[in-house]
């Protein structure tokens, strides 16, 4: 059985939307789309997820590239309502918008670095994101989605493809992962739970690590041949050398995602590090780790990061998804758009266990209410 996609609406004059103002406050705007270039698109939006980038920004004093006011969200999916002139074919159809959009000209580009482009955009960040009803960005690099999706999916639910799915698969890419190796993955929420899933889905003999029992239970069922609990497992180092000796694979060198976002994970990951090892860095702290670098040296091991994902590999990240390799619904949690001061708040604590995904409801949101 299929889902069908909710029906376009007309573009209006103004989006509503929540806007960060300052460290940790919030309002409500009424904003309107401003003139289209011609390479632009206004999108409908339908789902945007809360990342902890969104949370860096609105609590951390990470600053964005735009000056604030501004509307957070990176992760969106949605329907075009309005496109440019050069905007291409695209009104009308279901998309998901990449988290860093390159320019496609600029040297960076043109050599095959598209995530390093300079002049790159990131909505929520360089202009208002999907925190809204609407958003405007490049048509450029847009990811279509079908009409009709497997049962049990909805285009809310994809966008978080646009990160938390399409960075990890980036980083695994990268790492040249096969069949015959092992993959670890340090914390496995929002990114890594997905990440597990598309490791497994490749074949390899998966370590899922966490402090949060309920993720690794869920990673656990959805690809995870190994579940460890890093407040209750005494000698982590150890288990998984012995998971990777015991599971028979030949590949040389553990294949490490740290994708917790944190200093203790990011500790970990490294004191994992052996002879021929890749560790990929896909979470992200502000605080500063200690580790003796030294021993990428002695283990000739590979540290590398990732930021985002080309718009290129989307395709085939949703394919997975579209396929059941890998699976969104029992990772994310829909919340209406009026509840984001909330949903902000218990992501912030800690208190939600799923990535969160923001709805705009039909009838918006009153401009001027305080959140």
């Amino acid at each position: 059985m299929t889902t069908s996609q909710p029906a376009p609406s007309a573009c209006p004059a103004t989006s509503k939307g929540l806007r960060l103002v300052a460290k940790g406050q919030f309002d409500w705007a009424e904003t309107a789309p401003g003139e289209l270039s011609p390479n632009e698109v206004i999108i409908q939006v339908v789902g945007c997820g809360v990342c902890h980038t969104d949370i860096g920004f609105a609590y951390e004093g990470i600053p964005t590239r735009h000056a604030l006011p501004l509307i957070l969200g990176h992760e969106i999916a949605g329907r075009v309502v309005l496109v440019g002139e050069q905007g291409g074919n695209w009104i009308g159809r279901c998309v998901i918008v990449p988290a860093v959009i390159p320019c496609g000209d600029c040297d960076a580009c043109r050599s095959g670095r598209p995530t390093i482009c300079r002049k790159q955009f990131m909505p929520g960040n360089d202009a208002d994101g999907g925190f809204a009803t609407y958003v405007r960005v490049p048509a450029r690099g847009l990811c279509p989605v079908p009409e009709e999706l497997p049962k049990g999916l909805t285009l809310a639910m994809l966008s978080v493809v646009a990160d938390a799915v399409t960075t990890p698969y980036e980083a695994i890419r990268r790492s040249g992962l096969k069949a015959d190796e092992v993959a670890v993955f340090v914390g496995v929420g929002g990114i890594g739970g997905f990440g597990v899933q598309i490791a497994a889905a490749l074949g390899a003999a998966v370590v899922a690590i966490d402090v949060d029992a309920d993720r690794l239970e869920l990673a656990a069922t959805h690809g995870a041949a190994l579940a460890l609990n890093a407040c209750e497992c005494a000698d982590v180092k150890s288990a998984v050398r012995s998971f990777a000796r015991q599971s028979g694979r030949g590949g040389i060198g553990l294949k490490i995602f740290e994708t917790s976002g944190t200093t203790a994970g990011q500790q970990t990951a490294f004191s994992l590090l052996d002879p021929g090892a890749h560790l990929a860095i896909v979470g992200y702290t502000a605080q500063k780790v200690e580790v003796r670098l030294s021993n990428l040296m002695a283990f000739d091991a590979t540290a590398r990061g990732n930021w985002g994902c080309p718009p290129a590999q989307y395709p085939d990240a949703l394919a997975m998804v579209l396929e059941g390799k890998i699976h969104i619904q029992p990772f994310v949690e829909m919340h209406p758009l009026e509840e984001a001061p909330q949903v902000l708040d218990a992501v912030h604590h800690h208190q939600l266990r799923k990535r969160a995904v923001l709805v705009p409801q039909p009838r918006g949101i009153q401009q001027g209410t305080k959140p």
